[in-house]
């Protein structure tokens, strides 16, 4: 009997039987693979005997990956991780006279949970069944669909400046590009309620400018919104979508979409629209730090709009414009670039950048270049040595490829159409959120390995995520080549000289033993957010061996998307995942003994379901801890002036049957989309889609005729 079949069988029809029988034991063991997928569990050859005949296979024996204990000495420095706990499902495989294998022995039974939704993060299943992709494609979408419930509201922009040369631009869009968009934003908001998009019309009522955000952007921002950055680089290019994009970093160091944008130029009056609508998805919060490209328009927009929030350019766009703006200085360019990196990379404190860059401007004449005089009054803006107590959680590079942003470069090129990126939206959604499943998938089943016996290393095992882990294991190993020499004390505070072999550089740490307060020269921490290996230099030789609380970021940690704030007792972290592993071994028993008889499974049954609800009642925090505040649902519109203290206005609700606004007149065409100009109402409109009486999304609409936003959390 071979185990190949055409359509996916059910989990009972693929378990193992005695009648089975297989051409060869590769075959059984595939045929297992099959069943190990569709039940949840990984598989490993366990082993495998010939013939001294023959020479040929004569035994093998499968088991579930979590089959037998783990061997190793008490005493190991460096244990590896192993996921074997004792498990004792198998199957056992021999060859007849026929040449025929058949099943040996077959143990069903396992000791630990089953996971058939996440099979296919298991090694033994991640290349299985090529030809059936699509089943990869079916659990990217149940991913999907659990975000799928939240309700978003929004107010108006209002009182925006705008200047007089802004009138009557719009949306450089192929033919039909804006009826393409509402599609999409329609079709969105059908399969999704939580999809939120806002759109903006000029004058002469065609398409402006765009902004659309998913569900699982703004829930991703309520965890990781402390920095943002906000990428022009497709439209500053030229690209034939006009694509802006805001980017966040979740706890495994992978990239998050917090929105897209479509805009008509680069006007201040744009990037606060754009900005505005932004919070508005966010129910009004703001970020901590907003990374952007250097432009003067987006500077006072972010001065305006996110006025608590710090911002800064991002370095390496700062850096890429030097060939463009200096290119007359082609043959001293390789000089020129050795002296500005030593500048901006090897400057630790303010004094040191000054002398260095006017040493530079003096040498290579650039005193009056105006780009360069632009850059130096912004200084603070990019320069590494005026960064001080700010943490950019690695979304500042020194290189765009380096950047987290260039992960949508697969996706999008100079020639990809409007009609390309829609359709191809849902694949980077979706993409984005396998990749970020299977990471918390390996983070709560897979132990990362110690590689010393360093304490540090053993505190932040199970509490950074993976990926951080790794980075921060090698600041630990880095340690060993760092050299220190006391330099001076001043009260409480004592100065150390760090000398790092490996990189031949010199640091400055300075060290507070009663704030245990540690700042490196490198500014490794504000750049990526854990302690680098001068710090943990300069503590191990204070007789400190735990990383101090205040260096470790939550963001970073497996309970970065937890409600509880991180607590200061890290080995409640480590203590979660020992009680969610002790829970899943008992919920297996207690589904075994559950499922023996009618009356046993309603006792199982009545006992979880009261045991979920008391552990809910138990971790339930209150309701305005959960959700952001969101005001009821305005139409954004735009008019002239500033006042940030905006109070919410009447809401005018339109619904289907509603009477039309409209003066009777002609449609203006734009993209394939038709608008009736007309007399326009002083309250903003708000078009209500969804049941009667619930604003389940806001189609947000932008007319300069109008007013406008914003309930002022912004």
């Amino acid at each position: 009997m071979e185990a190949a079949s055409t359509s996916t069988p059910s989990i009972s029809s693929l378990e193992p039987t005695d009648d089975m029988e297989f051409d060869t034991h590769e075959a059984a063991y595939e045929y297992y693979k099959e069943y190990a997928k569709s039940v949840g569990f990984g598989t490993a050859k366990l082993s495998s005997r010939r013939s001294r005949a023959s020479k040929e296979f004569i035994d093998a024996k499968f088991s579930c990956i979590r089959y037998g204990n783990k061997q190793q000495s008490d005493d190991a420095i460096n244990p590896r991780p192993s996921p074997k706990i004792g498990c004792k499902a198998s199957m056992h495989v021999k060859r007849k006279p026929t040449g025929k294998w058949h099943i040996h022995s077959f143990v069903k039974e396992h000791n630990h949970e089953l996971l058939p939704d996440q099979a296919h993060f298991f090694r033994s299943h991640r290349n299985l069944d090529s030809v059936n992709n699509s089943d990869a494609r079916v659990k990217k979408k149940k991913i999907l669909k659990k975000y799928r419930a939240y309700q978003f509201s929004g107010s108006s922009i209002e009182n925006v400046i705008r200047s007089q040369h802004d009138r009557g631009r719009y949306l450089s869009l192929e033919e039909g590009g804006a009826q393409s968009i509402l599609e999409f934003c329609s079709q969105m908001h059908e399969e999704n309620p939580k999809f939120f998009y806002a759109l903006d019309f000029n004058e002469e009522h065609r398409l402006r400018n765009v902004f659309w955000v998913d569900a699982k952007g703004v829930d991703d921002f309520t965890h990781f919104g402390d920095v943002v950055s906000f990428d022009t680089t497709y439209f500053q290019s030229k690209y034939r979508i006009p694509l802006v994009l805001f980017i966040g970093v979740n706890h495994h160091i992978q990239p998050t979409l917090l929105g897209c944008g479509l805009i008509a130029d680069e006007t201040l009056y744009t990037f606060i629209w754009l900005l505005q609508s932004w919070c508005l998805a966010m129910g009004g919060k703001i970020p901590s730090v907003l990374l952007s490209d250097q432009n003067e328009a987006i500077k006072a927009a972010v001065q305006m709009v996110f006025s608590e929030t710090r911002h800064f350019f991002h370095l390496w766009h700062v850096l890429e414009k030097i060939p463009r703006q200096l290119d007359y200085l082609n043959i001293w360019h390789e000089t020129f670039v050795g002296k500005l990196n030593k500048c901006v990379y090897r400057s630790w404190i303010e004094q040191q950048f000054e002398k260095r860059w006017w040493k530079l401007i003096q040498k290579f004449n650039l005193q009056e270049h105006e780009w360069i005089l632009s850059l130096y009054k912004d200084r603070k803006l990019w320069a590494p040595a005026f960064m001080k107590d700010v943490s950019f959680a690695g979304l500042s590079a020194a290189s765009r490829s380096e950047s987290l942003n260039s992960f949508f470069d697969r996706y999008i090129n100079a020639e990809t159409s409007l009609r390309d990126f829609i359709g191809n939206y849902k694949s980077i959604l979706e993409d984005r959120y396998e990749e970020e499943a299977k990471s918390n998938f390996d983070a709560w089943h897979e132990t990362p390995e110690l590689k010393s016996p360093s304490p540090f290393e053993k505190q932040m095992l199970l509490v950074y995520s993976h990926e951080i882990f790794k980075k921060f294991q090698t600041e630990v190993l880095g340690a060993a080549a760092c050299h220190l020499k006391r330099e001076k004390e001043d009260g409480s505070t004592v100065v150390y000289g760090v000398k790092d072999f490996e990189n031949n550089q010199d640091f400055v740490v300075e060290w507070n033993e009663l704030k245990l307060d540690v700042h490196c020269s490198c500014r490794s921490f504000q750049y990526k957010g854990y302690l680098c290996r001068h710090g943990i230099v300069v503590l191990q030789m204070s007789g400190v061996f735990i990383i101090p609380f205040k260096y470790i970021l939550q963001r970073w940690t497996n309970a970065a998307t937890s409600r509880i704030p991180l607590s200061e007792k890290l080995d409640e972290v480590q203590a979660k995942v020992r009680r969610y592993n002790d829970l899943c071994r008992r919920a297996i028993i207690l589904g075994e003994e559950g499922s023996l008889s009618q009356d046993s499974y309603n006792t199982a049954g009545g006992t979880i379901n009261e045991a979920l609800k008391q552990c809910a009642d138990v971790n339930k925090p209150s309701e305005s801890d959960l959700r952001p505040e969101i005001s009821a649902p305005l139409a954004i519109q735009g008019a002239s002036g500033v006042n940030h203290n905006i109070g919410v206005n009447k809401v005018t609700s339109v619904n289907k049957g509603s009477k039309k606004t409209n003066s009777g007149k002609e449609p203006v065409k734009n993209g394939g989309i038709t608008s009736r100009k007309g007399k326009v109402p002083v309250e903003p409109q708000i078009a209500n889609v969804g049941t009667q009486g619930i604003f389940q999304h806001m189609v947000v609409v932008t007319c300069p005729k109008e007013a406008s936003i914003c309930s002022g959390r912004c």
